[in-house]
């Protein structure tokens, strides 16, 4: 068996259990590659039959246009059920506060909008694409990872998965986060894109962008990055290795227009995807102490 079938097999058994296992669950979208990688393993999973759960995608307000027109144009095509949780409504509301000042971004105003969709819709378990070579605190997580009646995760609270068996028993008003591509790295995902030809938002390849540099990253020429007389904007030719909040997702350099390009960039860098997300350089421990509040 090739080792893109193996991962495969195990990415759709999990998402089975957890249709198997839960009442309500949902699947997190972002629009970026590893949840359209989950959508097309969900594909897999469930087809002819509908999804046994409708996609979640927490809107900061913030995205990259590229990101919002592919999600509603894989929604369009795939027939499923899109819920959209607005961080502007959260502060609307008075919920959370936004940042001010030139590094203000709404990323982490995400974990107060998406506790509230989740207590909204009764989510017992919510699926996301994030892996385990991501980013040390990620890599503590197990395929099921049981969040608290405050949607606050516990490191110490880890449940063991021997022999693939995983245990979604929870408790009155907890949940579960799942993670069926856990055990996948960066370049697995980019081979299983390859070979299964799933279409990507264009941000992906390489194209011509306005960009400003701030603190040693190329930050896409947005207006709500409050760019002042100190930042220089050029041109230049860049693709996002991830996709998120607009306000903490970095470019890199690239000329890669092709899977392959792409592929072979990835074998030769010496910096992961996350390193280019500026929400990650707040503190040694940004994302574990983020996790344990309920971002995903």
């Amino acid at each position: 068996m090739d080792y893109l079938d193996h991962l495969e097999a195990e990415a759709i058994y999990i998402l089975r259990e957890v249709a198997g296992q839960f009442e309500k669950p949902a699947l997190l979208f972002s629009g970026g590659k590893d949840s359209i990688t989950l959508v097309h393993l969900a594909k897999k999973a469930f087809r002819p039959g509908k999804f046994p759960f409708p996609l979640v995608h927490i809107d900061t307000g913030h995205n990259f246009p590229e990101t919002i027109t592919f999600r509603d144009s894989l929604i369009n095509e795939i027939g499923e059920k899109l819920i959209v949780g607005y961080v502007q409504e959260s502060i609307d509301q008075g919920k959370v506060v936004e940042q001010k000042g030139k590094n203000a971004s709404r990323n982490s105003l995400q974990t107060v909008t998406l506790l509230d969709t989740i207590s909204k819709h009764g989510f017992d378990a919510c699926i996301g694409g994030a892996r385990r070579d991501e980013e040390k605190a990620r890599a503590k997580e197990r395929i099921f990872s049981v969040r608290d009646e405050f949607g606050q995760w516990d490191p110490k609270r880890q449940r063991p998965e021997l022999w693939s068996i995983f245990n979604g028993k929870i408790n009155k008003g907890e949940n579960v986060r799942v993670f069926p591509i856990s055990n996948w790295t960066e370049l697995d995902v980019w081979n299983y894109i390859k070979r299964e030809q799933i279409a990507l938002p264009s941000i992906y390849f390489s194209h011509e962008r306005e960009v400003i540099t701030r603190n040693g990253q190329l930050m896409a020429a947005a207006p709500f990055l409050n760019i002042d007389a100190e930042d220089i904007i050029e041109r230049k030719s860049v693709r996002f290795r991830t996709v998120g909040d607009m306000t903490c997702t970095a470019a890199v350099d690239s000329t890669a227009t092709e899977l392959d390009d792409i592929i072979a960039e990835i074998k030769a860098s010496t910096v992961s995807e996350r390193g280019a997300r500026m929400d990650d350089k707040v503190s040694e421990a940004a994302m574990e102490e983020r996790k344990k509040q309920g971002y995903f």
